[in-house]
């Protein structure tokens, strides 16, 4: 892919994002940036749905059990397997007003774990279409993941050029856990949502951030980060007024404090409104507890510590000196002159996204899910550059999908 005559391209500065071309040469002819990042996820989407309905198939040929095996065997059931049912229960019946709770008193899974926004959408196109959920969530997810491959596209050309996006975007819709942008599963929605509130801060435009990142903080965890992100913008970029170098105006200084603290109150709003209509103040917390009682048994929250209660419990000293390496390899990652080339923003949005998964996050199967709203930096230009590494890259993610389809519904439900 390569940009058409009408590209203005100039050299990135830090916090300035490039103009992208309106037109890229693409298969051989001038279109639309958008039509080739639609093009591309088209394609992606062909595949994965072959894969998972040639899995679907033989699964119900060789009589597999597979995750969620009570409900009727139709193909767009499969496809929202493992949680979805939970969404399932929010669209038919909403939020129960008590919690479950097992013979020891302790709150069982329910589905105050799960955010409204998609549920409330899919529950919207049922209503106008007459489909049942599973075609319905499936229609949704899919129509967002499009969107957020497009505004991935678009924010990764911002920073690092058009080559370097379409090759991001490409490991993202390709991925071995892509088929998350076509279940019905709130995935795609949060990617999306994510990622536009990143480019809004990319193109200093704070203010707009403040409507996706709202809706982020109503649909998955880890729309904190975004305010954490834009508090370290804040301090970065007063710093460096302060030096005589990139000026920061008040008004601006001013909309950054009010969007962050505007989009903080949102991020943490969820749990009070489960306290508030169960009764129970820490409802929304026993209730993400509840899942990590397989692994590690019952224990309190406290922050910073999951990653260590999972590792201890398993491998003792070994495992805590696993999650220290884990922690100073993705130190060293945003460190490399080819991220922190991407610019302040996007390095600062990494940090408190994986500050996060560290904060709150115990690790088992959907971790490598919950790390695809990092994908920017998959547009760093150390693999994008680098013909054999992006080359071999998009190779093993696509080799990767039929493993990760099995493992995922048929070996250990995340």
């Amino acid at each position: 892919m390569t940009a058409g005559t009408t590209s203005t391209r100039r050299p990135a500065l830090q916090g300035v994002a490039l103009r992208v071309p309106k037109r890229l040469r693409f298969a051989g002819r001038e279109v639309p940036w958008w039509a080739a990042v639609l093009v591309l996820y088209a394609v992606s989407r062909l595949l994965t749905t072959s894969l998972m309905l040639a899995l679907f198939i033989t699964a119900n040929v060789a009589h597999w059990d597979y995750a969620s095996p009570r409900m009727d065997p139709t193909f767009f059931t499969f496809s929202g397997s493992w949680d979805g049912s939970y969404y399932s229960q929010i669209v038919e019946q909403g939020y129960p007003t008590s919690l479950p709770l097992d013979a020891d008193g302790s709150v069982q899974q329910n589905p105050w774990a799960f955010l409204p926004l998609f549920p409330i959408i899919v529950r919207a196109l049922m209503f106008v279409t007459g489909l049942s959920f599973y075609p319905a969530g499936f229609a949704v997810a899919i129509a967002f993941g499009a969107a957020a491959s497009v505004v991935l596209f678009r924010l990764v050309a911002a920073r690092a050029g058009v080559s370097s996006a379409f090759w991001a975007t490409a490991f993202f819709c390709f991925g071995p856990l892509s088929f998350v942008l076509q279940i019905a599963y709130a995935e795609s929605m949060f990617f999306f949502l994510m990622f536009a509130a990143l480019l809004a801060m990319v193109q200093r435009r704070y203010w707009l951030m403040l409507p996706f990142g709202v809706l982020a903080a109503f649909t998955r965890p880890g729309e904190l980060a975004l305010p954490l992100a834009l508090a370290i913008m804040l301090l970065f970029r007063t710093l460096q007024g302060r030096r005589g170098g990139d000026p920061f105006r008040p008004r601006e200084r001013l909309t950054i404090v009010l969007t962050g603290g505007l989009m903080a109150i949102a991020g943490m709003a969820w749990p009070i409104i489960a306290a508030a209509v169960t009764g129970t103040g820490d409802a929304y917390v026993s209730t993400e507890l509840s899942w990590w009682t397989g692994f590690i048994g019952k224990v309190a929250f406290i922050p910073l510590t999951p990653w260590f209660l999972l590792s201890w419990r398993y491998l003792s000293i070994l495992g805590a000196l696993i999650v220290i390496g884990i922690v100073a390899g993705y130190t060293w990652i945003l460190t490399r002159p080819s991220v922190r080339a991407l610019g302040t923003d996007m390095v600062a949005y990494a940090a408190s996204y994986g500050l996060y998964l560290f904060a709150v996050f115990l690790p088992q199967q959907s971790t490598f899910r919950l790390l695809l709203p990092l994908s920017p930096l998959a547009g760093a230009r150390g693999l994008t550059r680098n013909r054999r590494a992006r080359s071999a890259t998009l190779i093993t993610c696509i080799a990767l999908q039929p493993v990760a389809l099995v493992l995922l519904w048929f070996i250990g439900y995340p």
